[in-house]
């Protein structure tokens, strides 16, 4: 193997190590959500996004940024949430075409109440997961990574 493969196999792992970590603190959460909320994790994203708005709402292409969902996977979680009266959605007065979508006082009321059951999952994933050896320097380089994105 010559440096540039290397190099290559060295960001492969480190995807690897991220995609693992990835994969442990989502099914944690979903887990947790499922039972302690009746939330899914990316329906507990699309709720918090908007709540991190201020009264403000977003765009359905922004929720989907937000979630990585594609457009069409975006309309149907908005519609899902839209149904249980969580969110809705309201036409941009300068573009016809525009969507945007606001939280409900029942869509906070719930977010407010899912928040903790998230953090405590959160918390739980993570420990866990630096009592793994292949695991542990990513959770302890977390902290760094907030820090670094907070000082801009």
């Amino acid at each position: 193997m010559g440096i540039r493969d290397d190099a290559l196999e060295i960001r492969t792992q480190g995807w690897r190590t991220l995609a693992a970590l990835h994969g442990m603190i989502e099914a944690g959460l979903e887990k947790a959500l499922q039972a302690g909320a009746q939330l899914s994790v990316v329906e507990f994203t699309v709720l918090d996004a908007l709540n991190r708005q201020d009264g403000w709402h977003m765009r359905m292409q922004q929720l989907g940024r937000a979630t990585a969902l594609s457009p069409s996977a975006t309309t149907r979680l908005v519609n899902r949430l839209e149904d249980r009266g969580l969110l809705t959605r309201i036409l941009c007065q300068d573009d016809r075409r525009g969507i945007y979508t606001e939280l409900t006082e029942s869509g906070s009321a719930l977010l407010h109440r899912a928040r903790p059951v998230h953090d405590e999952a959160l918390e739980c994933a993570l420990a866990e997961a630096e009592q793994l050896p292949e695991l542990a320097q990513l959770v302890q380089a977390l902290p760094q990574l907030h820090a670094g994105v907070t000082s801009r």
